[in-house]
């Protein structure tokens, strides 16, 4: 997939906001025709990040992801100040699991400048990202590889998971709900995610702001069960309250704060 164009990226602002968007609205919104806008929906389309409707567009129904790709250039930015906030909170010589996300990634980036860690994750690219440095070991998770993502999946990679209990785990969601139960498409990754979240001392849920407003049918666990809470912008009062009572710090990223401080340290 290529970066959405600006035009693509207000158009995803605008369905979200509505939920459905129409080809003649936009097109005299961007004063383009109508057949460039029908070319902006059938890609986003093609890439799951919209379903076409007659005469538009609409959000994706919450039952299937979107395509892993997608997922990257959805709030890229918001997810690496996330990224980097949450290695932040992550010491050196520990242990830890990374699962399945986008934003997960974002971390193991983050984490390049550790030392003494040992990164036990399903998730391949992860895997990638961590396994030529010197100071951190990476063990991955046997399993079937999940070919839309990379992700390791099935019984194999929940009892190995099972065999640890480590300092921290990072966790990524697909959405969180109103009550806060955190929410996920494929339950062989949910068994994945649960096993880790009960085999770690310290969770760290990352999360950018948009996952308030999806939905995905598969119950991961609940906020609850989180000590750290990192995501881009305050989540919803009900959320704030909830993590209140139930004793869940939340961190939010400031994105041009976190992304300058990383580019001067990588200077």
């Amino acid at each position: 997939m290529l970066a959405l164009s600006p035009r693509q990226n207000q158009i995803l602002s605008l369905a979200r906001q509505l939920g459905t968007v129409i080809v003649e609205d936009l097109a005299e919104r961007f004063d383009v025709t109508p057949q460039t806008i029908r070319k902006d929906l059938n890609e986003l389309c093609n890439d799951r990040l919209l379903a076409r409707t007659h005469g538009g567009a609409m959000l994706t129904s919450g039952v299937q992801n979107m395509a892993y790709e997608a997922r990257r250039q959805i709030s890229a930015i918001e997810k690496q100040a996330v990224g980097q906030l949450a290695a932040k909170l992550i010491p050196n010589n520990c242990s830890l699991f990374i699962n399945i996300g986008t934003t997960t990634e974002e971390v193991a980036r983050a984490l390049v400048h550790h030392e003494g860690l040992l990164v036990i994750t399903n998730n391949i690219h992860v895997a990638t990202i961590l396994m030529h440095l010197p100071h951190i070991d990476v063990m991955i998770v046997g399993g079937l590889v999940r070919r839309s993502d990379g992700a390791v999946l099935g019984e194999q990679a929940v009892d190995l998971i099972s065999q640890f209990k480590v300092d921290h785990a990072v966790m990524g969601v697909s959405a969180i709900d109103d009550d806060g139960a955190l929410l996920d498409f494929d339950y062989r990754e949910v068994r994945a995610a649960q096993a880790i979240m009960q085999n770690s001392r310290n969770v760290i849920l990352v999360s950018d702001s948009m996952k308030f407003s999806r939905s995905a049918p598969v119950r991961m666990g609940h906020l609850s069960q989180v000590d750290v809470f990192v995501t881009d912008k305050p989540p919803p009062e009900t959320i704030i309250e909830l993590c209140k009572h139930q004793g869940v710090q939340i961190e939010i990223a400031d994105v041009g704060s976190e992304i300058e401080q990383e580019a001067g340290h990588t200077l």
